[in-house]
This record gives C-alpha cells, sequence and structure tokens, in this order.
C-alpha cells in the first residue's frame, strides 16, 4: 500500500452514518484490517436515493501513517494593509461584499465596506422584534444587515457556478473562520442558521485585523459622480467617502439603491426573476416519500428539487422548488412596513418537524409592465403583490396561506395546520393575492409535483405567501471582461443584487472576482 489509498464505497445509512462502522467498512473496501491504516480522512459524501433502499456514496482517503498536519492545505495569511495607498469602498456586507474585502486586502487594497444594517448579533433584537412584535426595521432584517439575506437564512453553500471560481476556496475560507469541516465533505453542504453568525463575525474580524474598515448603520444615499466616473459615495450621515473604486454588493433586495442609480442616469435593466408561495408539510412526509422507509434513521433530514413546465394562455412558464429547507423554518422577510414577504430557514441540525420550500414561477420580461416602469417593472410587480399579502392578512405580518389541497380546488381553507411561522396565518383565497396567473402555474405545477411525491399535494400541506425575493428583478449591467459597469467607469456591480450571483457561495466567488477587476484597474 502506498502512503495514501484513495477508496470509494457505497454503504447502508446505518454503517456510512457511525463512525466506527464506517472507519472499519472503509478499510475492508480498501483490503485491509483494522490497525493497518493510522487515518481515514473522508473526502466526500452524498445520498443515492434512487434505489429501493438509500445507499451513502463516500469517497475517502486512507492513509497508511500520519497524514499531513493540516488535510485542507495552509490557511489563508491577510498583510497588513492598513497604510496601503489604494482603497475600495465595498457597499453591502453579505458574502459577495466580505469576500470582495479579504480578497481585496490580499491584492495590497484597503477595503472600507459600509453596511446599512447592524452587526450581526445585534441584528439578532430586530428579528425578534419582526417576529414577535411585526415591526419592520427598513435598515435590519431578514435581508439586510452584516452577513446579508443568507444568514438567518439557512446557509446553504451548494452552488453549480463552478465556472466562476474556486469553490473549494470558499469552502476553505468559511472552515478557517468557523464553519464545520463537513461543509468541505457533503455533496449538498449547510452552515445553519445557528452557527453562520459566528463564522460571519469571525470574517468581519480578519478584514479588522488587516487593516481594513466595516461600517454598520452606514446607509448609502447618493453617488459622487465625476461625469460618467464614479469617485464614491454618501451616506445617510451626510459623509462623502471616496476611493478608488466601489464595489455594489448591496443584495437582491435593496430597491433604494436601484432606485438611487435610475436618477443618476447609470443604466440598469429590467431582468426575469421568480415568485410564488412558500410550501410546507411535516418533514415526516417528505422523510418517508423520498427514502422509502417509515423512519429515516441516521439519515439526514430529506430534501427535494422539482421542476415542471406550464402553460397559461399561449406561454410556457417553469415552476420550481426554490431554496427548500429540510427541518427548517418560515421566517418574515420583509424590508419595509406594509408589505409581507417569507423566506426559509434551517439550523445546522435540520431538526424541525417542518420541511418548507419556496415554489415559484419565472416571471419574464413580457409579464411587467416595461412601457410604464422601465427598468423598475419588476420591482413594482414584487411590491404591488407584497403589499396586497399584507392588506388581505390585515396589515401585519401575518401572513396569508391555505391549505393546498383547498388552494388546488379553489376553496378558502376553514382551518390551517399547525406552521413554523412564527408571526401566525391568515386563511386568504391566495389567487387574490397571487393574481390569475400566477395562480394557475402554481396549481400545474403543484398537481405536478404530487404525482413525484406521493401525499405531497393535499391538505397534509399548506402554501404560505409570497416567496418574491429569490434574486434581484433589476441587473446592473457590467463589461463581462473588466466587470466595470460599461458607462460609469469606477463602478463595480457585483453579487446577487447587481444579477450576477445566485446565494452565499456564487456570491462570495463574484466578489472575489470584482476584487481582483478592481486591483487590475488600480495598477493598470
Amino acid at each position: 500500500m502506498s502512503e495514501k489509498q484513495e477508496i470509494e464505497a457505497l454503504l447502508p445509512p446505518e454503517v456510512a452514518y457511525d463512525e466506527y462502522a464506517r472507519y472499519r467498512a472503509l478499510l475492508a473496501a480498501a483490503g485491509l484490517q483494522p490497525g493497518q491504516a493510522d487515518f481515514v480522512h473522508l473526502r466526500k459524501r452524498s445520498i443515492d436515493a434512487r434505489g429501493r433502499q438509500p445507499l451513502v456514496r463516500l469517497r475517502a482517503d486512507i492513509w497508511r501513517s500520519a497524514p499531513p498536519t493540516d488535510l485542507f492545505g495552509p490557511w489563508f495569511q491577510y498583510p497588513d494593509i492598513s497604510r496601503a495607498r489604494r482603497s475600495v469602498l465595498i457597499v453591502g456586507a453579505g458574502p459577495a461584499g466580505l469576500f470582495a474585502a479579504l480578497r481585496a486586502i490580499e491584492l495590497g487594497i484597503r477595503p472600507i465596506v459600509l453596511e446599512r444594517g447592524k452587526d450581526v448579533r445585534t441584528r439578532r433584537r430586530d428579528l425578534a422584534a419582526l417576529n414577535k412584535e411585526h415591526v419592520v426595521n427598513p435598515d435590519s432584517n431578514y435581508c439586510f444587515g452584516e452577513g446579508g439575506a443568507g444568514t438567518y437564512s439557512d446557509g446553504k453553500l451548494y452552488t453549480r457556478s463552478t465556472k466562476r471560481g474556486d469553490i473549494q476556496r470558499i469552502l476553505k475560507l468559511l472552515v478557517q473562520h468557523g464553519a464545520t469541516p463537513e461543509i468541505m465533505v457533503d455533496a449538498h453542504p449547510h452552515i445553519g442558521t445557528n452557527k453562520l453568525p459566528g463564522v460571519v463575525a469571525a470574517l468581519r474580524e480578519s478584514i479588522r485585523q488587516a487593516g481594513g474598515e466595516v461600517r454598520f448603520d452606514t446607509r448609502v444615499t447618493d453617488l459622487i459622480l465625476a461625469g460618467t466616473h464614479l469617485r464614491g459615495v454618501v451616506t445617510a450621515a451626510g459623509e462623502a467617502l471616496e476611493a478608488d473604486a466601489v464595489i455594489l454588493a448591496t443584495g437582491h433586495s435593496a430597491r433604494d439603491i436601484y432606485e438611487l442609480l435610475h436618477r443618476r442616469g447609470v443604466r440598469i435593466e429590467a431582468k426575469p426573476f421568480a415568485l410564488g408561495v412558500r410550501v410546507e408539510h411535516q418533514q415526516e412526509l417528505i422523510d418517508q416519500a423520498q427514502y422509502r422507509r417509515a423512519d429515516r434513521g441516521p439519515l439526514p433530514a430529506a430534501s427535494y428539487s422539482l421542476v415542471h413546465q406550464t402553460q397559461w394562455q399561449g406561454q410556457q412558464r417553469g415552476v420550481f422548488s426554490f431554496c427548500m429547507c429540510p427541518g427548517g423554518f418560515i421566517v418574515p422577510a420583509a424590508t419595509a412596513p406594509g408589505e409581507v414577504v417569507v423566506n426559509g430557514m434551517s439550523p445546522s441540525r435540520r431538526d424541525s418537524r417542518f420541511a418548507n420550500s419556496g415554489i415559484v414561477t419565472a416571471i419574464e420580461l413580457e409579464d411587467m409592465d416595461l412601457q410604464r416602469y422601465g427598468a423598475l417593472a419588476g420591482l413594482q410587480l414584487q411590491q404591488q403583490i407584497e403589499q396586497r399579502a399584507c392588506q388581505l392578512a390585515g396589515n401585519t405580518q401575518l401572513a396569508p396561506a391555505q391549505r393546498l389541497g383547498d388552494f388546488l380546488k379553489g376553496k378558502v381553507s376553514a382551518e390551517l395546520l399547525d406552521t413554523s411561522y412564527q408571526p401566525g396565518l391568515v386563511s386568504v383565497n391566495m389567487e387574490q393575492v397571487l393574481g390569475q396567473g400566477l395562480t394557475a402555474r402554481l396549481r400545474q405545477g403543484f398537481e405536478n409535483f404530487g404525482r413525484k411525491i406521493p401525499g405531497y399535494a393535499t391538505n397534509a400541506a399548506q402554501i404560505v405567501g409570497v416567496e418574491s425575493r429569490t434574486s434581484a428583478p433589476v441587473r446592473i449591467p457590467r463589461d463581462p471582461a473588466t466587470l466595470q459597469h460599461p458607462e460609469t467607469t469606477g463602478l463595480f456591480p457585483c453579487g446577487e443584487g447587481a444579477g450576477y450571483a445566485g446565494g452565499i457561495v456564487s456570491a462570495a466567488m463574484d466578489g472575489e472576482r470584482c476584487a481582483e477587476a478592481v486591483a487590475a484597474l488600480v495598477r493598470g
């Protein structure tokens, strides 16, 4: 046997999730006995539930002697850039902004991060007020604040954006800052809402210790433009800040920033997005359907991914699951009074008795009133539906809801099920919230999903509205080579809010790319 042997095995869950049984099984797969190897390092784990019984696929390294001290390679080191000549303003402290700042430090550029909301710990008080007292703080909520929307929304790390950056680098940085090393192993990793705040705080401290700045309660209200060159920004406190470049990483819900850009003549574009509802089931139902066993045993809470192409009035639109949260909770994600928005989250253990997922349908440009609202048309459509949801549910953070079987029949539910949504639910005809077109498409989608998962599309589930912040309805254009705005130099649109990412990892990778583009500009 060489110093290291790579092995792959397909094991029953009871073996795969038992550390000692797994160790013996992997050694046996390699033709070894206990004592013939010093260390087994699990590299990748995924669940194969396609057969009659689920199995767990493992890839591992088996070491004959002691492995390297750090199996992930050397940790990242950050230079002191407190006196760096070059600086970059980064608007937004979500994953795009934080990872842009860390990469800028590596490249010798001093980042100044401006976050409209509060630090990740203090932010919890505003979330408590939102859940319990229905008070929406427009600058500190589930969307705004340190860490961005993903911090208190599950912390999923799965992405298909493999061509946009180094996924393993992002995961390694998260582990360096406190995430469990299991995110380097699981096929669909997540950190968990209860653990991600600590990781976010550690990322911030790395920025500050290297000489960068992170400012909270600092909302950008204007731009400092010299012709078509962006020199800096103005804050709500009236402070004018200038730097060599500005990375705009404000997330998908910063409507005031889109309106500011539009007002100041910086080109933005309407883009397709998706809109729908959250559907909530008992987790046990999803487990039994996906794993085909009465008890999931050591397996994690089951998830699903569903998609269906619908037809309505001659138009084809996709209906699909989005941000599925096994063992999770539905949370209020409004960013202004007078609107109701819902999202999903899961703790790291995913041990809630509820499963929820966004079920949304594509909104294309032809579905928007572009003639009246132009680039802000999608924004207007979002707002109208969110405000209607709030009005029909009683003008608080109570959410409109309907049992799924009743929704398919067009019947108002006489009573609703227990829910994980803390502010509470109101029985409403969801067609009044969504309108005829969205309702027709969602019904077709749910009927199809019910044929794929037994018990899915019945009154054992309920829908809660509205899931409207799946992505930004606006794109801020940028040159594909320089990543600068094509008409406004010095402006680097970044992340999910600019239309170039769709989750924590893809936003982090885009933040790093924008920092590298800034470095290329200031050094050129």
